[in-house]
């Protein structure tokens, strides 16, 4: 890449998040823009690393994409956009239509919609033969119906558009199922239904490079996320034991899926259930971006690799037509234990042990550690260890935080 003719990318956050990856790109040579929410104007952003900011009014992830376009226009006379990268959930499908507005390379806005939309991802799934939940659209009353009175209750009604367990309602009767359909209105359209399959959740984190996953870790929630958004637990995940049936099972059902749904480079994250009857594993999601509540460490602490550094270096491989080569993998097992707190900044010094690999002390309110050992069995041992004295040191609950529909 020339010094005198530096690569732009600009970096669409609705959240705060993103840190790594624009650190790493201005350590690349790469020159970083910042689109983001005036509400987060204050934030603690990597300023050092970053070339501009650009501020929308809106708050949220709601925003005015015409207005977005507009204003992009104006500094695009200036200077040449040469990528752009979506760094949370709800920032795929708008880094998505700039690229097309803009003719820039990089992830379609229907291909984007695999990797946002549930009922999207559901059907392509089922198509590519990868197992799923039974479940149907609220389209159409009749279908609603003749899914109730065919698949037994509990049911789930799943917002289409939004995240990990945010809005989900669990349903007990074809009575209780229509309350809630005529409760939705109009919005009904943006979600979905389907059949609740209890078991374990798991999800698989990955780098994409040319349309190959180069690299895979899968790991399981000790409680569902669903468990802990709705019952205010506290969110422990773990690595999955190395060479075992189900680290197999999960990898092979993520690479089939990956490719099926034609994502060309980037990071991952896609979740599974495996059906407590019967051992089978279901798709329930995926994202085109590195997973919340510090994965990214919990991923680096098992193999070296850091999935947002690993990203920005694919990236801009990709924008310059240079060859991308992955780091050395190391194999150990890693676990994050993470819990809102009654405490603004809680004192985690009484907990010493020698496994923990990172101390989660940056969020307000919050407590966490990275922890990591070379015996998964020890391993989960102390992850509920530490799960114990955190709900009797710090531990808070606040309900889960509903957000609009579309």
């Amino acid at each position: 890449m020339s010094k005198q003719h530096p690569k732009t990318v600009l970096c669409v956050a609705c959240y705060f998040k993103g840190i790594e990856f624009m650190e790493e790109m201005h350590q690349l040579g790469v020159r970083v823009l910042l689109l983001t929410g005036l509400a987060l104007k204050d934030r603690d952003w990597p300023h050092e690393s970053i070339t501009e900011f650009f501020y929308i009014p809106d708050e949220g992830d709601d925003w005015d994409i015409n207005m977005v376009y507009k204003g992009l226009s104006v500094v695009y006379q200036k200077q040449k956009i040469d990528f752009i990268v979506a760094l949370d959930d709800f920032d795929v499908e708008k880094a998505a239509a700039l690229r097309e507005h803009f003719r820039i390379s990089g992830m379609s806005e229907s291909n984007a919609r695999l990797f946002r939309d549930k009922l999207a991802m559901r059907v392509k799934a089922q198509a590519l033969g990868i197992p799923v939940p039974t479940f149907t659209s609220l389209f159409n009353d009749q279908e609603i119906n003749e899914f109730a009175d065919t698949v037994p209750a509990p049911w789930l009604i799943k917002p289409r558009l939004q995240a990990s367990a945010t809005g989900i309602i669990k349903i007990h009767s074809k009575e209780e199922l229509w309350e809630v359909i005529h409760r939705l209105g109009d919005d009904r359209s943006f979600h979905l239904l389907e059949r609740f399959a209890p078991g374990a959740v798991y999800h698989v984190d990955a780098l994409t490079y040319k349309s190959d996953v180069i690299f895979a870790k899968a790991h399981q929630y000790m409680d569902t996320p669903m468990e802990v958004a709705h019952e205010g637990g506290i969110f422990r995940t773990h690595t999955v034991e190395r060479g075992s049936k189900d680290e197999q099972k999960l990898l092979e059902l993520h690479q089939k899926l990956i490719e099926g749904f034609g994502l060309a480079y980037s990071a991952s994250h896609t979740e599974f259930i495996k059906d407590q009857e019967t051992g089978i594993f279901y798709f329930l999601e995926t994202a085109s971006r590195v997973g919340g509540a510090h994965t990214s460490d919990l991923v680096e602490a098992s193999s070296g690799i850091n999935l947002w550094k690993e990203w920005a270096k694919i990236e801009l491989a990709m924008v310059t037509d240079d060859s991308y080569q992955l780091p050395e993998i190391s194999n150990s097992y890693s676990g994050t234990v993470l819990s809102l707190a009654k405490q603004e900044t809680p004192d985690t010094s009484a907990y010493q042990d020698s496994e923990i690999w990172m101390r989660l002390d940056g969020m307000k309110n919050h407590v966490g550690f990275i922890l990591k050992s070379d015996n998964l069995q020890h391993l989960t041992k102390l992850m509920q260890n530490y799960a114990t004295r955190i709900y009797q040191d710090f531990h808070a609950q606040m309900p889960i935080t509903e957000k609009p529909l579309h």
